[in-house]
Parts: C-alpha cells; sequence; structure tokens
C-alpha cells in the first residue's frame, strides 16, 4: 500500500523525467491555468469544493475563464480540461474539452468565470470521454456544496450526478448550470501527447502530471492501491486536416470582431447588435433566414446618420464587413457558376 505522500512523490519524479525544459506551449498554459484555478479555489476552506466530494469524485473538468457574452443571450465558449480516474482509483493526465452553450446562474454582463465540473459517477465520465455530453440532459447536474455544507447536501445534490461551481470575481459558489455541451478536443489532445524532437517515445507534459499531483494531494486514491503510474489516457487521432474552408475562417473573424465590437456598446446595443447563436458557436449553420434580422440591424445603424459615431467605429465597420461577407459566402451557388472572389475594387 502507497500512502497519498508517496504517490505525490511518484508524481513529481515522473513529471521531472517526462518533459525536459520546454518554452510552455499554449495547451501546457492551458493546464496550468486549470491547476491553478483549482489550487485558489481549494486553499479557502469555507468556500472550497468539500474534501469528501472530490475523494468520491471519479472526475473532474475545470474550465478557466470561460466566456459569457451578454451581446449573446445564454451563449458561452471555454476551453479547459477533465482529468479522470482510471480503474484503480489514480488519477490520470488530462484530455482537452471544449464546453459551449448552457446557462450559468443568473451572472450578466461579458465577464469570464472559472468553471468547475465534478462528476460523481462512471457513466458521466464515460459519457463524456465517448466524445460528447449534453449537461443536464444526458446527465443531471445540480450547484454543488462548498465547504462544510457536505453533509447538508440537498436530495437534489445527492441525486445529481454532476456537481458544478463557477467563480467570478473572486467569488467561488456552487451554481446552476443546465444545457451545456461537452466535447473531447481530439486535435488538442493529439498535439499535447504528440512526440516531441528527440523523443523515441511519447512521454508525459509536466503540466499535466502536476495537475494530476495536485488532485492526488486533495483527492488521494483508496488504500491499498497499487503503484502510482500515471499514464496519459487514451487520445483518439484526429481526422485528417481538410483544406481551409472560408466560410468557417470568416466566420471566426466574424465572431472575434463582433466580441470587440460588443465591449464598447452599452447592454441594449449589445443585445441589437448580437450575432446568432449558430454564427457564434459554429456548430450548426444559421437556418434559412436567420441572419436577416441581424443584417437589417446593421444596415439600419450604417445607413443613418443619427448613429454615425457608431457607424464610423472601426469595430463596426469590420464586424458589419464580415457579417456581409459571412452571409453571402452562405448562399448556395447556382449550379455551373465558377467559385471565384469578388471582383476587383469590391
Amino acid at each position: 500500500m502507497r500512502s497519498a505522500g508517496a504517490i505525490v512523490l511518484l508524481l513529481s519524479l515522473w513529471a521531472g523525467a517526462a518533459s525536459p525544459a520546454l518554452a510552455q506551449s499554449p495547451l501546457d498554459e492551458e493546464v496550468n491555468a486549470s491547476t491553478q484555478v483549482l489550487r485558489e479555489i481549494m486553499a479557502v476552506p469555507l468556500t472550497c469544493i468539500p474534501e469528501s466530494l472530490l475523494r468520491e469524485a471519479k472526475g473532474i473538468a475545470i474550465i478557466p475563464g470561460m466566456v459569457k457574452g451578454g451581446f449573446i443571450v445564454g451563449v458561452r465558449h471555454g476551453k479547459g480540461v477533465l482529468a479522470t480516474r482510471d480503474g484503480a482509483g489514480l488519477w490520470q493526465a488530462p484530455v482537452f474539452i471544449t464546453v459551449t452553450g448552457g446557462s450559468v446562474g443568473a451572472q450578466a454582463g461579458l465577464q469570464a468565470i472559472d468553471l468547475v465540473l465534478v462528476f460523481k459517477t462512471r457513466r458521466g465520465v464515460d459519457g463524456i470521454l465517448k466524445g460528447k455530453l449534453t449537461i443536464g440532459a444526458d446527465l443531471a447536474v445540480a450547484a454543488g456544496p462548498v465547504g462544510r455544507q457536505a453533509s447538508a447536501a440537498t436530495d437534489v445534490q445527492l441525486k445529481a450526478e454532476i456537481l458544478s461551481y463557477s467563480r467570478s470575481r473572486g467569488l467561488f459558489a456552487g451554481v446552476a448550470i443546465d444545457g451545456a455541451t461537452m466535447h473531447i478536443d481530439h486535435r488538442a489532445n493529439a498535439e499535447y501527447y504528440a512526440l516531441r524532437p528527440g523523443q523515441v517515445q511519447p512521454t508525459l507534459p509536466a503540466s499535466g502530471v502536476a495537475l494530476a499531483q495536485l488532485l492526488t494531494t486533495y483527492a488521494p486514491p483508496p488504500p491499498g492501491t497499487g503503484p502510482a503510474v500515471v499514464v496519459a489516457p487514451k487520445v483518439m487521432m484526429p481526422p485528417p486536416i481538410s483544406p481551409p474552408d472560408e466560410h468557417e475562417a470568416v466566420r471566426q473573424q466574424l465572431v472575434a470582431a463582433a466580441e470587440r465590437l460588443q465591449r464598447v456598446l452599452d447592454p441594449a446595443w449589445q443585445q441589437y447588435l448580437a450575432l446568432p447563436a449558430e454564427v457564434v458557436t459554429g456548430q450548426s449553420l444559421p437556418a434559412g433566414g436567420a441572419l436577416e434580422p441581424c443584417l437589417q440591424h446593421y444596415q439600419i445603424v450604417a445607413s443613418n446618420a443619427r448613429y454615425r459615431a457608431l457607424s464610423a467605429h472601426p469595430e463596426f465597420q469590420e464586424t458589419n464587413t464580415l457579417l456581409h461577407r459571412y452571409a453571402a459566402l452562405g448562399q448556395p451557388r447556382p449550379a455551373g457558376t465558377i467559385a471565384l472572389p469578388p471582383p476587383p475594387g469590391r
């Protein structure tokens, strides 16, 4: 039998041997940010996730800085990691996930929140590892208790398979979340666990081992667990890279431009110039006519002298241009026509 201290030591040694001193990649930074969120949350005993819940947890998802935009009602997007236990109860290195949509409590305005999901059952973990999970539809979710509230959990919390928490402006608490879709980010996983220059076989990145080490500190494996050998999760290879999709490239530019525009608008204008949710998430093409109201709103602003201060603003002009370009690319091309860029001067 190995103690939690011995497991932590082994993980530390593994981390030191696993990755040479290299500049951190964006994926390493994402894992480190998740680790820091967990460390800061657990540092306040009165408002932390109860360790009794973590000890029983089968997995934990951490999404640092999940963007909640007031300009798109109910639409959120974030990237983070999911750490799970293996069959013996040992914490494994993380997999990368994305979370889109859903309603997170009653918070308002454009802000970023840290979202933490504690998976109480293996069914929940297996559901997301298969590729996709809709919180609240595939699995019951409830706002989790904090601090010493674990023993006073409500009936809803006891029955839920996922307990959700959020931290905004330094305040951490259980929060209602429903309707969010969680996906495995296969491309990020393949990149994170790929062979590095000079390596003969893959080794675990130090950032992933550090997260497993921290989780082991808060939630040790069951007594009698064997040697603490942390392994990388099974990562599916991404599909073959296809030629760039101009429509998707413009959509991403449009969403980024719209987000910059929202930062200079008041809430009423944020709602008026909102992009359709389908455009923001990119998970489905806008239904026929779905873009028309949005195009009309931008056209009204651009053609009315009362709104010249807005229509002359660079962020509005960029968003308006990309919106019309995105709409044009989405129009079906008549059969037999040649795919060409716009004529000169347009």
